[in-house]
């Protein structure tokens, strides 16, 4: 009897599974025979459709296509929604004869079904803002049309290259050439950084679309580093590389993290020289279309084959050694944070830095340096003549060159530049002398800047309250870059997402910008509400700025 039951039992187990089968597998045919019943085969009682091209019946994607749907269905970019069969179904098949229009917007979302394999498609991609920015008539002016006068070389004068000029020895190859931007070769045939020195004018050190600016960021990542030494001057340790294409640059190794702020105890001519400041210092001049400073890059060095091995420095050499946790330091010779306790250490020996790509030998193009007029006193109790002189500006308009032509106006986009760095430490600046006073301030050595970011410094802002001046150009993109869709801090991370070494500003940095904007503005609100929009904004645009189109 027991045995019989077990048998029983068997066999409805085993009908249940046939059942189970069959409707899986009738589940699975239906769809089948119910197109095949659409498309007025023999035996089929419908009436036959109207005639219509032929067209191949919608494939059903496997399971695990449907899953990729249906994640493909939240993306905004997407009209699907997450359907059942059936509904798809009809969807696909025009739901019984509708209108041409239906018959288009069920095939195109039949092709949007992604083939089985086949990776999900992206999102359409938006149009990259700082893209936009530069399509926009502001960064779109033309500058006044150059002169002979208005170049600093001429490329069709016998003005000779020649690294021996410099003084620098390494700088010479083996067939002793010389570079020679004449109409006797190709420009194109020149370093790059030799077209960036030759594309310097009265009115910037770079054009907005110059292609050799782009290559040189990449030469300074890339190029071979072929002699270290040691710059003279400063107080914080910097190292002129040499590359193999005889180009230099200026090299400031990293001291502190990218989180880490400035100690509020530290005074500002003490605090580090950060090497990010100068790669965000880049980017910042070229998004306010200043066009002064000259192109930074961040690079991974390695401390033993790209210092060490090739630095004809003793000095420096010999401050080499490896730390109790087996890195490699160095410390070189400085006035500040130069010493074992303040040694840069690799890990083992790779360490991050700026490089900066020179300027013009001074033998070529001299440089005069002026004494900023809104100078700290570098003391640490004094204060300078302007921190107690609210009428300091008035002295400093009737002394020249500040009582004629732009530098004044130069001295305010400085001003904002360095407000929204938090840059203290702008006692000097630079001119090209060739230039006399009518070209623009060079925005040299920024590596004080993005210290703190949880603190504005409103000092640095004293010589645009007290002035109350500023250029057109730079108050409209100052109102263009506090919008939404051009907001300054998306704007420099975007740009700065491009360098080697990126991210190279912490998150707050790049909010504090947006901050410290919304601080210019409304002083130069203030300025205009006080003495008048034509007295404190000086028209620089030769025509109507919207209708500029040309590009240099």
């Amino acid at each position: 009897m027991k045995m019989l039951l077990v048998r029983k039992f068997r066999v409805l187990i085993l009908m249940v599974f046939l059942v189970a089968c069959t409707m899986h597998i009738m589940i699975d045919l239906l769809p089948r025979l119910e197109r095949r019943g659409t498309e007025g085969r023999p035996g089929c009682s419908c009436p036959p459709p109207a005639a219509a091209p032929p067209r191949a019946a919608p494939r059903w994607p496997s399971k695990h296509t449907l899953r990729i749907l249906q994640d493909f269905s939240a993306e905004p970019g997407s009209n699907l929604s997450s359907q059942s069969r059936e509904a798809a179904e009809r969807a696909a098949g025009g739901g019984g004869g509708g209108a041409g229009g239906g018959g288009a917007a069920a095939a195109e979302r039949t092709r949007r079904l992604i083939a089985p394999g086949a990776p999900r498609p992206p999102p359409p991609a938006a149009a990259a803002p700082l893209a936009a920015l530069f399509q926009h008539p502001l960064y779109r002016a033309a500058l006044p049309p150059l002169a002979d006068g208005d170049l600093l070389f001429n490329v069709n004068s016998d003005i000779r290259f020649n690294p021996r000029a410099a003084e620098q020895p390494e700088w010479q190859n083996e067939d002793n050439e010389e570079f020679l931007p004449t109409g006797e070769t190709s420009i194109d045939s020149y370093p790059n950084w030799l077209k960036f020195h030759i594309g310097i004018n009265r009115y910037e050190l770079y054009s907005r679309h110059n292609p050799a600016i782009e290559a040189l960021l990449q030469d300074l990542v890339s190029q071979k580093i072929t002699s270290v030494a040691m710059k003279s001057g400063g107080t914080q340790l910097k190292l002129i590389m040499t590359f193999q294409n005889y180009g230099q640059a200026l090299f400031k190794p990293m001291k502190q993290t990218r989180e880490q702020e400035t100690p509020p105890d530290f005074f500002y001519f003490s605090d580090y020289e950060r090497h990010n400041a100068e790669i965000a210092a880049f980017h910042l001049d070229r998004i306010l279309d200043f066009r002064r400073v000259p192109p930074v890059a961040g690079r991974l060095v390695n401390m033993t084959r790209e210092i060490r091995d090739v630095t004809r420095d003793k000095k420096l050499w010999r401050t080499f050694f490896i730390s109790p946790a087996n890195n490699i330091c160095f410390y070189g010779e400085c006035s500040y944070y130069c010493s074992t306790e303040h040694a840069l250490c690799g890990k083992p020996d790779q360490i991050e830095g700026s490089l900066a790509a020179f300027l013009p030998d001074l033998s070529l193009a001299k440089r005069k340096t002026w004494r900023n007029p809104w100078r700290r006193s570098y003391h640490k109790r004094k204060k300078a003549e302007w921190e107690v002189d609210p009428d300091y500006c008035e002295e400093v308009k009737q002394t020249p060159p500040y009582d004629s032509g732009t530098r004044i106006l130069d001295i305010m986009d400085m001003t904002v530049f360095d407000f929204l760095m938090g840059n203290m430490d702008r006692h000097h600046y630079e001119t090209f002398e060739k230039f006399g006073n009518e070209t623009f301030i060079i925005h040299l050595d920024n590596g004080r800047g993005f210290g703190k970011y949880s603190h504005d410094e409103l000092s640095i802002l004293v010589p645009l309250n007290q002035c109350c001046r500023i250029r057109k150009s730079t108050y409209l993109r100052l109102q263009l870059l506090a919008k939404e869709e051009y907001k300054l801090s998306l704007l420099m991370k975007e740009s700065l997402l491009k360098d080697k070494i990126a991210p190279i500003l912490y998150q707050p940095h790049l909010e504090a910008m947006d901050r410290r904007l919304r601080i210019v503005l409304k002083a130069v609100s203030d300025c205009i509400e006080k003495d008048g929009y034509d007295n404190v904004v000086e028209n620089d645009f030769n025509t109507d700025v919207n209708t500029v189109t040309t590009e240099r």
